[in-house]
This record gives structure tokens, C-alpha cells and sequence, in this order.
């Protein structure tokens, strides 16, 4: 027999799409764990999370190209051989990985994690991939393809986004908010208003972001800030961060905050902060007991009654209603304005997701406008910029049979320093963009209630 070895990054780079691919793991949280169990060092960790992040975010593109070079389905393969080849494939096409070395590792791969049996069909699809670079593929596989479908392919995207997101761009950006998916974000910082601030940020490596007064990105893991270790300072999209500010600085009443769906609670940490600058508090509420500790962990740097933190369905309020100065909805939604950080999620959610979470997000919207106090504030978020869960979740809410006056503010005017961010859908909304913003795919309405 055959003595074979695997580097333990490509091992637990395979273990890590097993853990995704047949028990339905998240990425990030799946990589983590196997590095641990791998106990990887940082240029192990390197490698194996470049294997990962890239099959993943290529994953159908990927798909495609084995298909064709092996002249038969993947559904004929064992699912286990199948992510060898995606890996293997990741390697030749978007890693630039020798012929030589991607062959070998690949075969080398399959024997030691599969069994001898598996490294014959391995070797010869693999090889037959390797006859061609990413760019040839392309070619071969859109060949008489229409140009929204090629366009998926070229960008590594199931249809249905690219057709989703034609809908809210304008033709011209449709290929570059695409490519910017595929683009890694560099960690963004942010401070706990009163308890850290952007010059510590910034002293400890980070650069000011571009728009929000309260970020800096930084290399590295977070943790390595002091103020992050402390929980004077957390990790939270600049996108994240735009919309509590529009929020905090749309005129409104005295009174209380509330965060309706506060988990993992970035969001709130920011909102506290801001609250307690203008002189009130905040309630923050989550459906989840394990997402709500998530919440008071990050909270933690904040004196006691800054934030009370309740765990209930948003949608049936347990508290006094009309009774909040600003309300933050940042709904569950299909996440897909984050696909550059979560390389997985395209090929995972359907247009079925999307339609499942429309009864919450109504409900949400109907409770957070039901608990704002006559002229407070209410911000409709959600990090997707599908329209099926932004501007036709605020027509159906406010078209439908509410009991009180609520009037659109113009929310983009809240935020006068981000360029371009009104919505294609409504000019009324805000609409971030990674490709314009470097941003999380944000969308944000605001909404004044009588």
C-alpha cells in the first residue's frame, strides 16, 4: 500500500467543508474548531483558512467546472470525494498551487482521509481540471449561456442573487457589487461611546474608517486591542455602525431606547453608549437566552442601568407600548448583505429562506412601530439588500391596516457624509454598498410615528 501524508492545513480544510457540507456548520465557527483540533500554527491557520473561505465563496463556479471535466454529475460522486475536488480545484484555479503540488495534495488527500479506493477517480478529474486556468474555464462553461448566467458563474453566485440584486442596482455596478463580495473585509473596530475612543483605536494599529465616527480597521485579530479584550471597544461592521447613528441623530423625544432584536448585541453596545450620551437608556430585547448573554457580554463595560436586557418575541411585546424615543428593528433576514465575510451563505440560503422570514420581519416592523411614543423613531435594518426584505417589507407594513400615522423620513439626509447610499427602491431609503461603501450590504429606513 501506498504510504501517503497530508499537511495538517489541507486536513482541516477538508474537515472543515465536512462539517459544513454534511452537518450544516457554519464556516467561520467550523474553521475555528478544527483549527484548534488540528492545533495549526498562524501560517497552518493561514493556509487552511485561504483553502476553506476560497472553496467556499467558489464553490458553484467550482461545481460547475468538475462537472464538466469529469463528464458526469456530482451527485455520482460520494459527497466526501466531491469537497477533495473542490479543494483540489481551489488549488490549480484560485490559488495558482503548482499542477504538480495540487495533484499530489488532492490524491494524497483522498487516500489518507477516504481510503486507497477513492484516489484513482480523484486523481484522474483532478487532472483533467488542471488542463485548463480559471479563465479558459470560464470560457468553456458559459459558452453559449446567457449573459445573467455567465455573469453568476464569472462571479461565483447562484442566479437568483444575481437577478436580486439587478433589481436594486443599476446595470453598470451589477458586476463590480458582485466582485466585491468576493473581496475580504478587513476586521472593523468599534468604540464603546464613553469608555474608549478613536484615537486609542487608532494608536493601537487602526485606521479611521471612512464614514462612522466611531470605527477603525485593523489587521490581526481584534482581541489583540487591549480595549476589545477589555469590552471598551467590539468588532462591528462600519455598515452597523452607520445605521445606530442615523438613528441617534433623527430628531425625536425624551425617553427611553429600545433594541428589539439586540443579539449578538453590537448594535446595542453602540446604541448604550449613544443612549447614555443623551442622557436615557435602553432596553434591549432577544428572542434567544444564548444570543441575550451573548448581548450582556458585550454591555459589559457600561455602569448597571444603562441597559436592561429582556429575552422575549419581539413581536408581542411585553412592555409599556408607545413608550420608546427610538426603536432599532434590525430584523433576522437572509444575511446576504454580508456575503464577503460569510464565503458559505450563497450556496446555502434559497429564494425560500428569503420568502420564510417575511411574516417575522412584518410582524417586527408592526411591534417596534407599535412601541414608539407619538413622534419617535423608528429604524427598519436588516443587512440584506434583496427587496423582497426591504422596501416591500415597509410598503406592506405601512399599507396595511395600522392604527397609527407613521411618516418615511428622508434617512439617507441623516447620514450627509456617505456618498450615494439613497436606495434605487426608494430614494427615501438608505442602501449600502460594499462596492461603493466598503461596507456591509445595509439597508435602512427611518420612520416617524404619530
Amino acid at each position: 500500500m501506498t504510504d501517503r501524508f497530508i499537511d495538517l492545513a489541507r486536513m482541516a480544510a477538508f474537515d472543515t467543508l465536512r462539517d459544513v457540507h454534511a452537518s450544516g456548520a457554519y464556516t467561520n465557527l467550523a474553521l475555528a474548531e478544527q483549527t484548534r483540533a488540528h492545533d495549526l500554527d498562524r501560517q497552518e491557520a493561514a493556509l487552511a483558512t485561504e483553502l476553506v473561505n476560497g472553496t467556499s465563496r467558489w464553490m458553484g463556479t467550482y461545481d460547475r467546472i468538475i462537472e464538466t471535466a469529469a463528464g458526469r454529475t456530482l451527485d455520482s460522486l460520494q459527497p466526501a470525494i466531491v469537497d477533495v475536488l473542490r479543494l483540489g480545484t481551489h488549488q490549480l484555479l484560485g490559488m495558482r498551487t503548482p499542477t504538480h503540488a495540487a495533484v499530489s495534495t488532492s490524491v494524497d488527500l483522498a487516500g489518507v482521509a477516504l481510503g486507497e479506493r477513492t484516489t484513482g477517480v480523484v486523481n484522474a478529474i483532478i487532472r483533467k481540471v488542471a488542463a485548463h486556468d480559471f479563465d479558459e474555464w470560464l470560457h468553456i462553461i458559459t459558452d453559449g449561456m446567457g449573459e445573467m448566467g455567465a455573469l453568476a458563474l464569472r462571479t461565483g453566485h447562484p442566479r437568483w442573487i444575481v437577478d436580486a440584486w439587478a433589481a436594486v442596482l443599476p446595470s453598470k455596478e451589477l458586476a463590480d457589487a458582485l466582485a466585491a463580495d468576493n473581496v475580504p473585509p478587513v476586521p472593523t473596530l468599534v468604540i464603546r461611546p464613553g469608555y474608549s475612543t478613536l484615537e486609542e483605536l487608532v494608536a493601537a494599529g487602526g485606521t479611521e474608517t471612512q464614514y462612522s465616527p466611531f470605527g477603525a480597521t485593523r489587521e490581526g485579530n481584534p482581541a489583540d486591542v487591549p480595549a476589545v479584550r477589555q469590552r471598551r471597544a467590539g468588532v462591528q461592521d462600519e455598515g452597523s455602525q452607520l445605521v445606530a447613528l442615523a438613528l441617534s441623530r433623527a430628531e425625536a423625544p425624551d425617553g427611553r431606547w429600545l433594541d428589539l432584536c439586540a443579539g449578538p448585541g453590537g448594535k446595542a453596545a453602540l446604541l448604550a453608549g449613544l443612549a447614555r450620551q443623551a442622557g436615557t437608556t435602553l432596553l434591549a430585547n432577544e428572542v434567544h437566552e444564548h444570543r441575550a448573554e451573548l448581548v450582556r457580554k458585550a454591555v459589559r463595560a457600561y455602569p448597571h442601568g444603562t441597559v436592561e436586557i429582556v429575552v422575549g418575541d419581539g413581536t408581542e411585546p411585553t412592555w409599556e407600548l408607545a413608550s420608546f424615543a427610538r426603536v432599532m428593528a434590525d430584523v433576522p433576514c437572509s444575511g446576504l448583505g454580508s456575503l464577503r465575510r460569510r464565503p458559505e451563505s450563497r450556496w446555502r440560503r434559497e429564494t425560500q429562506d428569503v420568502r420564510e422570514l417575511r411574516e417575522v420581519q412584518v410582524g417586527l416592523l408592526r411591534a417596534a412601530i407599535a412601541s414608539a411614543k407619538p413622534g419617535g423613531v423608528v429604524a427598519y435594518v436588516t443587512c440584506s439588500p434583496h427587496k423582497a426584505e426591504t422596501s416591500d417589507i415597509v410598503r406592506t407594513v405601512l399599507d396595511g391596516d395600522l392604527d397609527r400615522e407613521v411618516e418615511v423620513l428622508d434617512a439617507a439626509s441623516f447620514l450627509p457624509e456617505v456618498s450615494d447610499c439613497r436606495a434605487l427602491t426608494d430614494e427615501r431609503f438608505v442602501q449600502l454598498w460594499p462596492h461603493r461603501h466598503g461596507t456591509d450590504a445595509m439597508f435602512l429606513a427611518l420612520l416617524r410615528v404619530s
